[in-house]
Formats: C-alpha cells, structure tokens, sequence
C-alpha cells in the first residue's frame, strides 16, 4: 500500500511500510502515536477503542497511525517492537516513548499527555 492508498478508519490513519516515513517521521504534526496491532492479537482488539478515542479526542495536536506488523516488517524493525499491543510516540521523527502490552483508556492518557 502506498501513501494514497492508506485508509482512514476513523480519524486513525491505517499505513504501511510504504507509509511510514512520510506519515510517522516527515509528519507536521506536533505528536505522531503508532499503534501497532496483529488481527490474532486479543489485547489489541481490547486497546482499539481506546487508540480510536484518542485520535478522536486529541485530533488537534496528535496524529494517530495503526500499523499490522505481519506485513510492515520494516517499521516493526525501525521502532524494535517485540510485544503487542505496541505504541510508539513520535516527535519530528523521533521516539519520545514507547509502551508494549495492554493499556487502558487511562494509562494512555497519561502516556500521551505527559508529551503535550
């Protein structure tokens, strides 16, 4: 999937490998947060509401992206994601912080407003 193709679902932005560099780590947004997800994955369908919420809730100073890893092995590799539900918190390019395993709604606010 290339950068037109990346699909919104939501106001979370679904992308791939192609993805990555012009959406995570050229984006002109203040804060990046990459989700990253596997379809077998229970805990990341239990995280997703949460992930959508925050996009929903933060959409003026926060991007949010949601990347499967089994077919973005690069940006998997790129962010050294080894558990899942994974997220990555970008400033101009950079990782600023990063969580693995479930979260609630409340431990990811407290993970992306400690970054305003």
């Amino acid at each position: 999937m290339n950068k037109a193709e990346a699909t919104m679902t939501g106001s979370v932005i679904t992308i791939s490998d192609a993805d990555f560099e012009t959406q995570v780590l050229q984006s002109d947004a203040p804060l990046v947060l990459a989700y990253f997800w596997a379809s077998w994955c229970g805990p990341c369908r239990l995280v997703a509401p949460s992930v959508e919420w925050a996009a929903h809730e933060y959409s003026d100073r926060l991007k949010v992206v949601k990347i499967e890893v089994k077919p973005n092995l690069q940006s998997v590799a790129h962010c050294k994601v080894e558990g899942l539900p994974a997220l990555r918190l970008f400033r101009q390019g950079e990782i600023l912080d990063s969580f693995e395993g479930a979260f609630t709604r409340q431990k990811l606010v407290e993970f992306v407003e400690n970054h305003f």
